[in-house]
């Protein structure tokens, strides 16, 4: 974990207007600062940023924060992730709460070791395709003649290894780095007393963690040798695991987030064409099958999945596995599949950005209606494989987790085929079992419940329904005006008792939040969302401690979930522009009658949770009334008089003769 003071000193460090202008071009508007949403697809700019505040907004999407959660938003960084991101920023040491133990500490020294020589090599590789005779007249040339433009080569960081025995390898040790960790990198391998370079005369292809760390590398021989494999990756290290990384995502991650919509396909020039065709929500899974890991990665920036095939139909059987993993996931899954001889890379090559764009959305296809498609032209006219390829498709169904998505499917399913839908229902609820059995590490499932019944909200229900949204709101509005106005001074009534029990009244001067807290405290009320609440008992704690806490201290609090209700509530206030006091154009705000706002918005509150608990009390008399009279007449009398105690407290409330004082 990270120290609470660490933690601190980052927030006073960092300022949100420099971190976002890292992703984001920011252009002056007024005292803040605005540009394009990256979460959504807009023309007119409406994401925000206040550097006096030091919270952003973007009303496009809703979302909104302090500087972590921008980056947890933008880079789905963890709040931990975000938070070392920033220290590294900003230079700031994080000391850990407890010691390493030392297998912690050899891991952290490989991975470190790893990651840069990685960095080392990546450079190298570049150095040599871009100055090296060798690496533009073999390597670079490769590249332009596969259609690649220079700037596009560069943002994928592609090199060359050159075509020596251990080039690299010298090169490497010359700067001191350890040939342990360059065998463990997989870039330099020893044979006997003998050290050589793993990817000599070979294309390089970074591959990048989501964060942009070069984790490994994939190369492609140039040779026509078909003994020669033509493409060799790092192998497996303590920095490098390929069953959980998607070639790309670094490149893709916004764009997937901004268009909620990620393309998979097979390879490193597919995903390189894509982008440098305008498509930039593509990443491959590297020549791997599909593991479940990388589905969840994806899953990570949307569920919604696009698989990219060309026209082999071998590799589209072999596909159907890593559909079935999708579905697991819960994900929506589309299928593309290019004509025979056309991959993503080549049919990108050929098309503009709107020809290319055209194809996938009028070629796209449902997960179904592709599996029946490639599995009806093997069966022919054959009843029995008919039957065995709906068997297939409904073993996909039934890993479907939602209830309502597999019935969809199964409907479309059984129309398609001309079954009975029941037929098809019975089977998957069966293999459901299976699935379920399987995750549970159960042999067996002798029943599986199904809901069946769909229960709709009686009036009741509903009213209770609309009084707790309506408590809500006025929830809502009381941590508003703490936020905003918590540290403003307002006058009450100060009553104290003398020595007769007469009440001697002063008006004084206390905080806003000072005056909310007291009112409800008073009356024991506790709020009833549990992020107003904590908010309230945060500032509650502060006042026992001598201090007022205001915006700020919410807009950095360690909790994101806290950090981004506080940003939302803050980001709302109405604020006049100063082009009307220029004009000595002047109107009352809100801070103009704040005192009247602040007991408005307690009395509204009270009387809310007056009314609501007086329903309740109707609705109990009522019940006890449809029983037996006699035997519930004490209890129905109780009731009543409790009712008409809530009926004198609205009435103190309406003419204020409570409101506002503060008793000792």
């Amino acid at each position: 974990m990270i120290p609470k003071q660490t933690i601190d000193e980052i927030f006073q460090t960092a300022r949100v207007e420099e971190v976002i202008g890292d992703f984001l071009h920011l252009k002056k508007a007024g005292s803040n600062l605005k540009a394009k949403s990256p979460f959504v697809d807009e023309k007119t700019p409406s994401f925000m940023v206040s550097p006096s505040k030091q919270i952003w907004k973007c009303f496009s999407s809703g979302k909104g924060g302090n500087v972590v959660s921008f980056l947890m938003e933008h880079e789905h960084y963890s709040y931990v992730e975000a938070l070392t991101w920033l220290a590294n920023k900003y230079n700031i040491e994080i000391k850990e709460d407890h010691e390493k133990t030392p297998e912690e500490k050899a891991a952290y020294t490989l991975r470190e070791n790893l990651s840069i020589i990685n960095e080392f090599a990546r450079d190298y590789f570049v150095h040599n395709l871009h100055n090296n005779e060798q690496g533009k007249a073999i390597g670079l040339s490769y590249f332009l003649e596969r259609g690649f433009r220079e700037d596009i080569i560069k943002k994928f960081q592609l090199g060359y290894c050159l075509d020596e025995s251990d080039a690299f390898t010298k090169a490497a040790l010359e700067k001191n780095y350890k040939l342990e960790y360059l065998i463990e990198a997989g870039l330099t391998k020893k044979k006997d007393e003998r050290t050589f370079d793993f990817f000599r005369g070979r294309v390089m292809f970074p591959i990048h963690s989501v964060a942009g760390k070069v984790l490994g590398f994939g190369g492609r021989t140039l040779r026509s040798d078909k003994k020669t494999a033509k493409y060799f990756n790092s192998p497996e290290s303590e920095l490098y695991n390929k069953s959980r990384i998607l070639y790309g995502l670094y490149f893709a991650k916004n764009a997937i987030i901004k268009y909620d919509r990620c393309f998979l396909v097979e390879g490193y020039t597919d995903v390189i064409s894509l982008h440098q065709s305008g498509i930039e929500n593509v990443v491959a899974s590297s020549g791997t099958a599909l593991t479940e890991d990388q589905v969840k990665l994806i899953k990570r920036y949307s569920e919604n999945i696009t698989i990219l095939y060309d026209g082999d139909p071998a590799g589209i059987k072999a596909s159907f596995r890593g559909i079935d993993l999708i579905l697991e996931q819960g994900m929506n899954v589309k299928v593309v599949l290019f004509p025979e001889g056309e991959d993503p890379d080549s049919f990108a090559k050929k098309s503009t950005a709107t020809e290319l764009e055209e194809y996938i959305e009028e070629h796209s296809k449902d997960f179904i209606v592709f599996k029946s498609d490639v599995l009806l032209k093997e069966a022919g006219g054959d009843p029995v494989q008919k039957a065995s390829l709906i068997r297939d498709i409904i073993q996909s169904i039934a890993k479907i987790p939602d209830a309502i998505t597999r019935q969809v499917y199964t409907r479309e399913c059984a129309s398609m085929f001309g079954m009975e839908e029941q037929i098809l229902v019975t089977e998957i609820t069966k293999l459901r079992r299976n699935v379920i059995a399987k995750k549970h590490g159960a042999p067996e499932i002798k029943s599986l419940e199904v809901p069946t019944e769909q229960v709709e909200q009686s009036d009741h229900q509903q009213r209770e329904k609309r009084t707790d949204e309506n408590i809500y709101s006025h929830e809502l509005d009381l941590v508003r005006i703490m936020l905003n106005y918590g540290v403003f001074q307002v006058k009450t009534q100060h009553v104290e008792l003398d020595e007769d029990e007469n009440e001697v009244i002063t008006e004084v001067e206390v905080a806003v939040s000072e005056l909310i807290v007291h009112e409800i405290d008073k009356d024991e009320l506790e709020l009833e969302n549990p992020l107003f609440r904590k908010i309230f008992d945060e500032i509650k704690e502060g006042i026992d401690l001598g201090e007022l806490r205001g915006e700020k201290y919410f807009v950095q609090y360690a909790d994101p979930e806290i950090a981004r209700t506080a940003v939302d509530i803050i980001s709302n206030r109405y604020e006049l522009s100063p082009k009307w006091t220029d004009k000595k154009v002047y109107t009352n705000t809100e801070v103009d009658n704040l005192e009247l706002a602040v007991k408005q918005s307690i009395y509204s509150y009270k009387t809310a949770r007056i009314k609501r608990e007086k329903e309740v009390i109707q609705t109990e008399i009522k019940k006890l009334s449809e029983g037996s009279y006699e035997s519930n007449y004490d209890e129905i009398m109780t009731l009543m008089a409790r009712q008409k105690q809530l009926d004198k407290v609205i009435n103190l409330l309406t003419n204020n003769d409570s409101l506002g004082r503060v008793i000792h």
